[in-house]
């Protein structure tokens, strides 16, 4: 393949991209999975939604409003996906909704992490913005495909790079020709990946409790109004990393500050449940 710096400089986010994958799934279900990543030729029968049937997840950053990321997965693939990790997690019987939902789960994770990764590459915070089920115009950006090895199954995703987020890569560095497909295997597999993630900052928060209000009564809230929370004050409070639950706690004062002592880190089949 003759030398494309645009595919070049791509590349570095698709490997991103397939690692992240791989953790969010991982993570998820509980099985080892591999990902592998290389150039895709895309057509405009597959970004056309109604006639490949392709589920298009489409991204943004705050970057700027070109720098978008745009995921398509068939119906097998983002079914396989959804249903393997709500098995994990001990549900069965599931409708399409919640596998649906389960799948743009996984991808909204592992798309938020590459922004956590753009972060730190880029020296600037990109965080994640809007996302849309749009496909890409013609012609948007770099695209790449990316096979999910599962145990005993593959299931492909295609995502397409932006020319101002895939631009990120243009870092000078020493690059692997974009031939073939690259293997991406988990940190566990690869400790020189986890090193390289060990400073990439996360947003972290703490949840005192939910409630749901009639419209009618939001619109009463004035200064001095109580809303009561769906916790009482002996329940622990919720920690919550990148959207998802992982610990419970107590609330500690430290020096005039706010602090959470952790009492229990949470199971992966839990977080699943709690996903915000």
């Amino acid at each position: 393949m003759p030398d494309d710096p645009a595919l070049e400089s791509s590349l570095w986010l698709a490997e991103e991209l397939a690692l992240q994958l791989s953790r969010a799934l991982e993570s998820m279900s509980g099985e080892a999975t591999q990902v592998a990543h290389a150039p895709y030729s895309l057509n405009a029968d597959e970004i056309d939604p109604a006639k490949s049937g392709w589920l298009w997840q489409e991204q943004t950053f705050s970057l700027g409003p070109e720098a978008r990321i745009w995921v398509a997965a068939a119906q097998t693939s983002w079914e396989e996906i959804g249903n393997r990790v709500l098995r994990a997690a001990g549900v069965e019987d599931n409708d399409p909704d919640s596998i649906r939902s389960t799948y743009l789960e996984i991808l909204s994770q592992a798309l938020s992490s590459v922004g956590s990764a753009a972060s730190a590459r880029a020296r600037q915070e990109i965080a994640c913005g809007d996302a849309r089920p749009d496909p890409p115009p013609v012609d948007a950006g770099i695209a790449h495909s990316f096979d999910l090895q599962l145990p005993g199954q593959t299931c492909r995703l295609v995502a397409v790079f932006s020319p101002s987020i895939a631009n990120l890569g243009a870092a000078p560095a020493a690059k692997e020709p974009p031939s073939a497909a690259k293997p991406v295997t988990t940190p566990e597999a690869n400790p020189s990946a986890i090193d390289l993630l060990l400073d990439v900052e996360l947003p972290v928060s703490i949840s005192f409790g939910r409630a749901q209000l009639p419209l009618k009564d939001v619109i009463k809230l004035t200064t001095g109004s109580i809303v009561e929370l769906n916790r009482t004050l002996s329940e622990p409070v919720e920690v919550i990393v990148n959207n998802c639950v992982i610990a419970r706690g107590e609330v500690v004062v430290i020096e005039g500050n706010y602090g959470i002592r952790i009492k229990q880190v949470i199971s992966r089949q839990e977080r699943l449940r709690t996903l915000y």
